[in-house]
């Protein structure tokens, strides 16, 4: 039995989200950002510099850290949906006035308060000379 990939409108709900969250990390709109994550022990952020387990350090991470992330541009995205309540979201972007390229990874669920990331992975790619 093949897997139920790529429903048009599964992949619009999470392109959707996607978009959504992007806006929120530019703006630093921390309620909008907790809102986008699942409010649980199981939710895990790996950072550039940062290892994050549970809701809760996530949370306080992203209240301690100045001015929220650095400004960035997408430049790729790759959205799988897997079935229809799971999903992931795949993205390369370069912040300004930077030259690494940046990789983020978010596993996204749909829950009864609507989809929340449980899994989100990000990092930069090392300077090739």
């Amino acid at each position: 039995m093949s897997p139920d990939l790529n429903r048009p409108e599964i992949v619009a709900e999470l392109t959707a989200m996607s978009d959504r969250y992007e806006k929120a990390l530019g703006d630093n709109d921390i309620p909008e950002l907790d809102a986008l994550f699942y409010h649980g022990p199981e939710t895990v952020r790996y950072g550039v510099g940062e290892t994050l387990y549970g809701f809760d350090e996530i949370a306080a991470f992203r209240r301690q850290r100045a001015g929220g992330s650095p400004p960035r541009d997408m430049l790729r995205r790759h959205v799988t949906a897997i079935g229809k309540d799971t999903g992931t979201v795949d993205l390369e972007f370069r912040r300004h006035g930077g030259e690494r390229i940046g990789r983020q990874s978010q596993t996204w669920i749909r829950t009864p308060s609507g989809w929340k990331i449980i899994a989100a992975h990000v990092s930069l790619m090392a300077n090739i000379s």
